[in-house]
């Protein structure tokens, strides 16, 4: 795998889970991490574990936050959009502030995130994008639909991006999850984790660092000829 040395990543939502163990993984893999989420708290320690990475705090559903964020962390080789929330009930009683928070921060605000990137990756030629969407957003699931619209979202921004800026050197992916061990999901009952798992042919929940891995690939050079793609990491529960 490539030495990211001299690269800087910026990872949103990493305080924990999959934006945790990313951030870990691009260490590794020798980049300078800032880590970015609204709790500082958890910023700091999650920085603690990663040798050189630091932390800025931000608000997805906030431009202004968005651009304090990245002006702190100054220039971005990496991009990872990974922050995202659930507000999870049935389309015919959903909330509008509800709706509306989802698409905000998750969708949004990873487009705001983008905006700040691009200008210094388009004048260095060089850059990798990706965008953390999820398998309900190829599948569908009942009583998600902001989030899955959100994650849907996206994948289209993902191609939409890819296709603008590929003649300036700078790729733009998707990860598409399927269902990982995080907090997100240790919410669940245990009865609905066992049904998953029927679902998943490989017939576990996936890791963070399952997830981390596939990412680090895609902002590595050995991924410079993929864009505007969706590389899914579900365990074999959705075949696209």
């Amino acid at each position: 795998m490539t030495n990211m040395t001299n690269r800087t990543a910026f990872v949103t939502g990493a305080s924990r889970g999959i934006g945790r163990a990313c951030a870990q993984a691009l260490g590794e893999a020798g980049a300078r991490v800032v880590l970015a989420a609204r709790d500082t708290a958890k910023l700091e320690e999650a920085a603690m574990q990663i040798p050189g990475a630091t932390c800025v705090s931000i608000d997805l559903a906030s431009p202004e936050s968005i651009k304090e964020a990245f002006a702190k962390a100054g220039k971005i080789d990496i991009l990872v959009n990974n922050a995202g929330i659930t507000k999870d009930g049935l389309a015919m009683r959903m909330k509008k502030e509800d709706w509306e928070a989802v698409l905000r921060t998750n969708l949004t605000g990873a487009h705001f995130c983008i905006q700040q990137a691009l200008p210094t990756m388009m004048k260095a030629r060089a850059g990798r994008i990706i965008n953390i969407s999820s398998v309900v957003a190829q599948s569908g699931n009942a009583g998600q639909a902001n989030y899955v619209a959100a994650k849907a979202g996206l994948i289209g921004l993902t191609k939409a991006i890819a296709i603008e800026i590929a003649s300036r050197g700078v790729t733009v992916n998707a990860v598409a999850p399927g269902f990982i061990e995080t907090p997100m999901t240790d919410v669940l009952p245990d009865k609905v984790k066992e049904e998953l798992k029927t679902r998943i042919p490989l017939g576990r929940m996936g890791s963070p660092r399952d997830v981390a891995v596939a990412i680090v690939f895609l902002a590595s050079d050995e991924a410079g000829y993929i864009t505007g793609q969706v590389l899914s990491v579900n365990g074999g529960m959705h075949l696209a």
